[in-house]
């Protein structure tokens, strides 16, 4: 159905002010709101999906009566009845990457919703998995509605439809869409479904879109009652969003983890006291952001932390704080003492925090195969390598060792000193742009991918560099006279999310010409199903460890058919070597943190050495390729990482 704006009008207040109906007649009480549910008195919230429990996990069905547990204090139908909806209740449900957190939620949010029918619970994600939960929404047809606020166009569904005629007359057309499907979220038994980054602009009361231009234009009295128009629907939807959800559930909760962030501050200020936050990797660098998304999911957490564990939290997060601010990125050392209070945080948090390690993975798939390739850089590319000014900023000087580590050409795409500048000939990086083998991650990467479309398996190639990625594809397209958009496809944040989900869809198709995605970390390394491919090279070292672990399980995710290779690319003689040696200290933090209740039934075991890697075989054997192995590490343990240096 089409909305025409010019149809919109404004009703005016008794006193002659603007007043919203979207604030008043949309959103008054109607019908019967009771809470409890009524017309089942006996057995447990299973018994409202008969069948479903069979069809989880046991994780899964652990995870679904604990956030029952969390959130309503019990699974008893009987007893649900006395049960105050508006209760302080949070949970985190750390399941590996990979496991049906998506699905156990639905389950959850199917069976809450009969019971609490007007709790209004809305779901945040990063943008480019809200497709994702449409698609899982859509493949399990749990029975309810939802609405994803992100999507500017209307599904036909929405009840709320009928009542859009009398909406502002200046509007744009996303600003009434969302009303509609705002008022068809508050009218019927429905998900919302938002973006952190919408969420924000929204409920955080930040004018979304074309800010300066809409001042400009605003000295222009049509323009400047649009502007006022665009701030007060604004503000309405603001107010919706930020009052009226009875659940939050935070997908990648981790992501809100900056306290000084809009994100967390707008969060914080929610009405809502049912949390459920979602993540396969809540640690993710330090205490501190521990900390601030335990103070997000159970706001009075910190009232329940002793004062001797308070003083040793409080000196944790001056030591990362000032290591931050020094530009020492090794992660504070815990040590004995530090473990104990480590263990005794872990014993406070065990009541709210769900833990699957991932051994439903290893039970279900075919297995995994991570490896540490430690690669000897190309003659030209050593020698940029050591002409980089090392005097210059930290970020800018492990910016440029980055991109010259995978090929020498990229040094010309970074801002050079004049030191660095009269060392390097750059009509010569220009020329040698498309030849991979002037590079060693390049030259494995060209030879990796032949052999992988011998055998039929697709690639999948992260980098946190879009210029690194930008020369992968020109390479790849000039090596095999291939086509972006068929046999290689590209991935990257200014895609928009039914760009992202139509090249999921297509590597994820067996019958597809697609060969190889490249993928930048930052926009593709969560909650997106990459299952299409067998194979994954992280082509640099990011910080987190965590991330890299999202990255992989895009592949190695329930629903994979094959054993999934991985490949960790270090430039020998780099800072890369050691910097990724350092990662295994905060795995270690995160081991301790966050461990499974269940720990013999969820225990992982190193089971990645019984497959062989034929590919890689061929290229060590190679007589051209076999002089850039430094080292291999297959299924490295942290005794093996801490020998890996400059």
């Amino acid at each position: 159905m089409q909305v025409d704006p010019e149809r919109c009008g404004r009703r005016l207040s008794s006193g002659g002010g603007n007043t919203s109906r979207f604030d008043g007649a949309l959103f008054t009480e109607s019908g019967d709101h009771s809470e409890a549910i009524r017309s089942h008195n006996h057995g447990t919230v299973w018994d409202l999906t008969p069948g479903t429990k069979e069809s989880l996990f046991p994780h899964q069905q652990e995870g679904f009566e604990f956030i029952w547990a969390n959130l309503a204090g019990t699974t008893d139908l009987a007893k649900l009845k006395r049960v105050d909806p508006q209760s302080e209740g949070g949970c985190i449900v750390s399941h590996a990457p990979g496991t049906g957190k998506t699905r156990l939620t639905m389950v959850f949010l199917q069976t809450y919703l009969q019971v609490f029918p007007k709790c209004l619970p809305i779901i945040i994600a990063p943008a480019n998995i809200l497709l994702t939960w449409e698609d899982e929404l859509r493949k399990w047809n749990i029975g309810i509605p939802f609405h994803n606020l992100n999507n500017a166009e209307l599904s036909g569904k929405e009840h709320a439809i009928r009542e859009v005629d009398w909406l502002f007359n200046q509007q744009q057309k996303k600003d009434v869409i969302r009303m509609v499907k705002l008022c068809s979220w508050y009218k019927e038994k429905s998900i919302l479904l938002i973006s952190y980054n919408l969420y924000e602009k929204l409920a955080g009361g930040k004018s979304e879109g074309d800010g300066e231009k809409e001042k400009k234009n605003s000295k222009i009295g049509k323009e400047k009652k649009r502007a006022r128009s665009r701030e007060y629907v604004e503000t309405a939807l603001g107010n919706v969003l930020r009052e009226y959800p009875g659940l939050l559930v935070l997908d990648e909760g981790h992501t809100p983890r900056n306290k000084r962030s809009c994100i967390w501050k707008v969060l914080s200020e929610s009405r809502s006291q049912k949390r459920i936050l979602l993540s396969g990797t809540p640690f993710q660098n330090n205490f501190l952001e521990l900390y601030n998304i335990l103070c997000l999911m159970k706001p009075s957490f910190p009232d329940s932390i002793p004062q001797e564990l308070k003083k040793f939290l409080k000196n944790k997060l001056i030591q990362e704080t000032k290591a931050s601010k020094d530009d020492n990125w090794e992660p504070v050392s815990a040590g004995n003492q530090a473990d104990e209070k480590i263990n005794q945080l872990k014993l406070l948090m065990n009541p709210f925090v769900h833990v699957h390690k991932g051994s439903i993975l290893q039970k279900n798939l075919p297995g995994l195969r991570d490896c540490v390739l430690v690669l000897k850089p190309e003659c030209l590319q050593q020698k940029i390598l050591e002409s980089i000014d090392c005097s210059q900023n930290a970020l800018n000087f492990e910016h440029k060792l980055a991109l010259v580590s995978v090929h020498p050409s990229l040094f010309i795409n970074c801002a050079l000193s004049k030191k660095e500048e009269s060392d390097v000939d750059s009509e010569l990086l220009k020329k040698i742009r498309l030849d991979p083998y002037e590079g060693v991650k390049t030259k494995f990467l060209i030879e990796f991918v032949r052999l992988c479309d011998a055998v039929n398996e697709k690639v999948l190639v992260f980098s946190q560099f879009i210029d690194t990625l930008c020369l992968i594809k020109d390479q790849l397209e000039s090596a095999f006279n291939w086509t972006v958009g068929t046999e290689v496809l590209y991935m990257h944040g200014k895609l928009d999310q039914k760009q992202k989900q139509v090249l999921i869809h297509s590597f994820n198709d067996a019958n597809s010409q697609a060969k190889v995605l490249l993928a930048s970390i930052k926009a593709s390394s969560e909650g997106i199903n990459l299952v299409g491919a067998s194979r994954v090279v992280l082509v640099d070292v990011v910080w987190n460890p965590s991330v890299e672990r999202q990255a992989i399980c895009r592949a190695y995710r329930l629903g994979q058919k094959r054993v999934v290779y991985t490949y960790h690319l270090l430039a020998q003689g780099t800072p890369e070597c050691a910097k990724y040696g350092k990662q295994s200290e905060k795995d270690r933090l995160s081991e301790l943190v966050f461990s499974s209740r269940n720990a013999e039934n969820d225990k992982l075991e190193n089971v990645g050495v019984k497959f062989e890697d034929k590919v890689l075989d061929l290229m060590v054997q190679h007589k051209n390729l076999k002089d850039i192995f430094g080292e291999c590490l297959v299924q490295p343990k942290d005794r093996d990482l801490e020998t890996l240096g400059p």
